[in-house]
């Protein structure tokens, strides 16, 4: 089993429906390029760019009855394709960082909001925004078959625990919206949490000039080694440039299950019951 997954490294169009309408567009091209997948960067609703007042940022916000969701439900039907949609999601209290997963019959198979939200104290962070409660992992059937998919949203790479309870949940590919320069220390996770997983991570950012983003949107496969090769192997199966565009990157899935077969990366002689420290929320790093 192969997939194709498309990476909409896009320019935002400075509209709720200027958005839509490119994305449509980015869709379309995706399956004429054999995609089973598209994946958006991050809150592409709004350009991962949003007010800060509550009274604008609410007015920003779109429900997921809006047609802009609606319409990508309806677009993953028409094309047979899965699309990965995100948006800045109406939620009460507040608004929330969200992606949407249709599969290719248009059925919502998850709504993943943002974990770990970047809430650092800054004027023009997402310390206005709800964070998400929960991950999610779904049977997700593509025309070549069934695959166990979950999402992390940008920041949530950072913390090795958001991958970790994904794969515990049975998660073999993870679709990443991302917005944010992704340099060598970023690619780095990505690199390590697709290791130390056994899981694909499949990460769509914007595209250069957008503002503090480069493109570079990624497929990692995760598969270290094989029984032909004398050592590890680059487990980066694609990367983007900078500029926009629509990619595409093929994932053998069974290249990966085989190889979650024979390995033992983070599941065999794991110590859970010792690690009850990092769920404590008592335990105050000493920074000395």
């Amino acid at each position: 089993m192969r997939l194709t997954i498309a990476f909409l490294q896009l320019l935002p169009a400075g509209s709720l429906m200027g958005n839509l309408e490119k994305g449509i567009e980015a869709c379309r091209q995706a399956k004429e390029k054999g995609a089973d997948i598209a994946i958006f960067p991050e809150m592409w609703s709004c350009g991962y760019a949003f007010p800060h007042d509550e009274a604008s940022l609410r007015e920003y916000a779109v429900s997921c009855d809006n047609v802009f969701v609606k319409r990508f439900s309806e677009l993953a039907e028409e094309l047979d394709m899965a699309i990965a949609v995100t948006l800045l999601e109406q939620h009460e209290p507040k608004p929330r960082n969200t992606v949407c997963l249709f599969d290719r019959h248009g059925k919502l198979q998850y709504r993943y909001s943002k974990v770990h939200i970047c809430d650092f104290g800054e004027e023009d962070d997402e310390g206005v925004l709800d964070a998400g409660d929960a991950f999610f992992v779904a049977d997700l059937d593509t025309k070549e078959g069934i695959i166990k998919v979950g999402s992390m949203i940008c920041y949530d790479r950072e913390f090795p625990e958001s991958a970790r309870i994904l794969m515990l949940k049975g998660a073999e590919l993870l679709l990443v919206p991302n917005a944010c320069p992704m340099e060598l220390n970023r690619l780095a996770q990505l690199r390590g949490r697709a290791y130390e997983n056994m899981l694909a991570i499949a990460t769509c950012n914007y595209p250069a000039p957008h503002p503090d983003c480069n493109g570079h949107s990624t497929l990692f496969d995760g598969v270290v080694y094989l029984p032909e090769l004398s050592g590890s192997r680059d487990t980066c199966v694609f990367e983007a440039e900078e500029g926009e565009g629509v990619y595409t990157a093929e994932l053998d899935v069974d290249m990966l299950r085989k190889y979650r077969l024979c390995e033992v990366w983070g599941v065999k002689n794991r110590r859970p019951e010792l690690y009850g420290e990092i769920s404590d929320k008592g335990y105050v790093y000493d920074k000395n």
